[in-house]
């Protein structure tokens, strides 16, 4: 049976009631405040509290605040007077029952009501957003005909430019032909005048240029060409390399050479049977194929603020080695970057998993993870699963300054929430 609270205060002025109900450890989540003009009842197992209130309020600017073992009520009255007391008096069973009613009655309708509001505003927003698309959708496709009209003029004149430029071209090539067709009539006129004139020559002085013309031209044909000495090729033949052999940091009569080869062998076998179902390998080195060399490559990147880049090395190195918990907690550094809060909690969530037992080793990583999901957690709003994560982290370091800080805030934030009256 619930525990009626009657050890209350309240105070009022012309336009509004101040409400102060003591109710020991109450909190946000676990309390239920219900409101209506006539009505005010607060559920906090096993705690109960209800008043019928002496004239009727303004439930929907009314507040709420919890926090420091009471709740504060702010209820404005719909009209400015003075209250003769809190509660109207002279209330029955009946009377408590019918009220109650009433109450849950009208809040129903004004939830209704408030639905019926915002579902219409939503379906306005979604039309007036639909609309702005739709000119946005026109004015891109007026600018692509636009764009597309202006190329193909473009391209229109620099056709008829081309087709200038080459009928000019033809035109001065006719122009040429027909220079060099004169210029052959000419030397072909010339040429024979030439063979006029020499008819009427001696006879005897053209058989003797005809003669020395054959002793020169035999001096010509009979010319010795001197080849040049080619050298053979060289004899195909073969080099021999020798390796020099791999020497372990090992006495000689404590080696062990053997079983240290095995070992070699069996680990590039391992490695590349791992490594084929992975495409992402073929193309790297086989020092980049090391998950903490892809490690350190993403701290790298996350020093320079390229997250994505950052996170594709973790991505790789996990594939390689999903049991590394430095992995997972890196990546979730990189999501809380670029507010990918949810996949910030899965990767915190994993490194903690992995980071067991909880020895002093880890510590700092424990610490770590828990911040940063709890971060996650308090960007999503969810300040109470944040809290949680940051008082795991100050049991861990209690003397952290900067943790104990952000864990302040968020106990103020959560006790200084104010609830709008339902």
């Amino acid at each position: 049976m619930p525990v009626q609270v009657s050890d209350y205060s309240w105070q009022q002025t012309q336009n509004a009631v101040f409400l102060s109900v003591p109710l020991r450890g109450a909190c946000v989540r676990d309390t239920d405040v219900f409101c209506t003009e006539n009505y005010l009842k607060v559920n906090y197992p096993p705690f109960l509290f209800e008043v019928f209130l002496y004239a009727p309020i303004d439930d929907a600017s009314s507040k709420a605040k919890i926090g420091n073992d009471a709740i504060i009520f702010t209820l404005y009255k719909k009209e400015a007077a003075v209250w003769e007391a809190l509660s109207v008096s002279g209330v029955d069973k009946q009377m408590m029952q019918r009220i109650r009613e009433k109450s849950i009655l009208q809040a129903q309708e004004t939830a209704k009501e408030a639905a019926e509001a915002k579902t219409a505003a939503r379906r306005e927003d979604q039309k007036y957003a639909l609309n702005v698309m739709m000119k946005i959708e026109e004015q891109e496709r007026k600018k692509i005909e636009d764009m597309k009209e202006n190329e193909r003029i473009k391209a229109t004149k620099e056709l008829e430019a081309w087709k200038e430029h080459q009928r000019k071209a033809e035109e001065q090539k006719e122009i040429q032909r027909e220079v060099k067709l004169s210029q052959e009539k000419k030397q072909i006129e010339e040429e024979r005048k030439k063979l006029q004139h020499k008819k009427s020559l001696n006879r005897n002085l053209a058989s003797g240029n005809l003669a020395t013309k054959g002793r020169n031209s035999e001096n010509i044909f009979f010319d010795k060409f001197n080849e040049d000495n080619v050298p053979p090729p060289r004899s195909v033949g073969s080099i021999k390399i020798n390796f020099t052999p791999r020497v372990f940091p090992t006495a000689l009569r404590e080696s062990q050479v053997a079983e240290e080869e095995e070992w070699l062998h069996k680990q590039a076998e391992a490695r590349r049977t791992m490594n084929t179902d992975i495409p992402e390998l073929c193309d790297l080195k086989e020092e980049e194929k090391n998950p903490e060399w892809l490690k350190d490559k993403g701290n790298k990147l996350f020093a320079t603020e390229n997250y994505l880049a950052a996170i594709n090395a973790y991505n790789l190195a996990i594939r390689l080695n999903s049991k590394i918990p430095l992995l997972y907690l890196n990546r979730a550094a990189c999501h809380l970057k670029i507010k990918n809060l949810h996949k910030a909690i899965e990767d915190s969530s994993k490194a903690l998993e992995l980071l067991t037992p909880p020895v002093a080793g880890n510590a700092n990583a424990r610490m770590k993870a828990h911040v940063r999901r709890g971060t996650a957690f308090c960007q999503l709003e969810l300040y109470v699963e944040g809290l949680q994560d940051y008082e795991a982290a100050l049991k861990i370091d209690p003397s952290n300054k900067i943790v104990q800080n952000d864990a302040e805030k968020i106990r103020n934030i959560i006790q200084g929430t104010e609830l709008k009256s339902q």
